[in-house]
């Protein structure tokens, strides 16, 4: 996880894995919707759709709409009661198997979730500042999750509330080993595509390629800014991006340590005071465009910890 992605066999595949079409309540067509992001440069997409009674549970087919240098992942954004205000939780299941079961009566978010988990599914605590989500909330949820959606453009263009950050570094703190994942959420019914995205380390753009490199963390996840190089060892982060203008690694609490200035280059930046303990990496253009690496865990002699 974290630096992991940058050492791993492959190359970076852009993608986005939690969006919408009009087999639930986007505006467009799956075809259309494959269509803009393959002519967006997007490498691969996992439409979405929400898998609720109402739209007969779909997980929608997009088989027909990949190309050679363009794949699409099943998926669906499935619901069970109920979270810490009551409302149905939101959870990104990307590589649901077609014949995933439909919500059961009385079944819960997690059990859902854990159910999705076990189908092989990549499981995403979706838009958790959108929803309102608890620490309570998060705690049931972290070991049915791989990760935490860092950021929702549609969430941040709708209502100003994109950011996931507050709850994957609290989960991190109390020791759950999440990583995290920018996403569209685009329905198409106002300008809320192509905002945030992933970028997946794997050796084909396949969709079982692509989930392995997901639930092994081996991503990063970004508004535009691109990270080239993220490597920790004797007791230094060592970083290369595209032109930003601030750096930061950022932990537990307040802890953080930044370099700033104009089209900042290769640096290093120490990392002693995360030792045994996690930071994220955190870079900004001039733009004000974020880009997040996952989550990494150092141990006390200041080098990254494999798990």
């Amino acid at each position: 996880m974290g630096t992991e992605a940058f050492s791993a066999p492959g190359r970076f595949w852009r993608g986005n894995v939690h969006t919408h079409s009009d087999h639930s309540d986007g505006a467009l067509p799956a075809d259309q919707v494959c269509e803009l992001y393959r002519e967006a440069g997007y490498d691969f997409l996992c439409p979405s759709d929400h898998f609720m009674a109402r739209y007969g549970f779909p997980i929608t087919d997009t088989r027909a709409f990949r190309t050679n240098s363009f794949t699409t992942i099943p998926g669906a954004e499935i619901h069970a009661p109920a979270n810490s205000h009551g409302e149905i939780w939101h959870i990104l299941a990307v590589g649901l198997p077609k014949d995933f079961a439909p919500t059961a009566e009385g079944e819960d978010g997690v059990a859902l979730a854990m159910r999705a988990k076990a189908a092989g599914a990549f499981v995403g605590i979706a838009h958790p500042q959108w929803s309102g989500l608890t620490i309570e909330d998060g705690r049931a949820m972290a070991t049915a999750a791989h990760a935490v959606e860092i950021f929702n453009n549609s969430c941040g263009i709708e209502c100003a509330r994109p950011d996931g950050t507050y709850l994957l570094d609290q989960l991190l703190g109390e020791g759950h080993r999440l990583s995290a994942y920018a996403a569209d959420d685009a329905h198409f019914r106002r300008p809320d595509g192509f905002g945030g995205w992933m970028m997946v380390k794997a050796e084909e753009n396949q969709p079982d390629a692509l989930l392995s490199a997901m639930k092994a963390g081996h991503s990063y996840s970004t508004q535009g800014p691109l990270i080239h190089e993220f490597a920790i060892g004797e007791g230094a982060a060592h970083i290369r991006c595209s032109p930003v203008v601030n750096v930061a690694l950022v932990g537990r609490g307040a802890r953080a340590i930044s370099k700033f200035g104009a089209m900042i280059g290769p640096i290093s930046l120490p990392v002693e005071i995360f030792a045994g303990d996690w930071l994220r990496l955190v870079a900004s253009d001039a733009a004000g465009r974020l880009a997040w690496s996952n989550p990494v865990w150092i141990d006390g002699d200041g080098n990254r910890v494999v798990f």
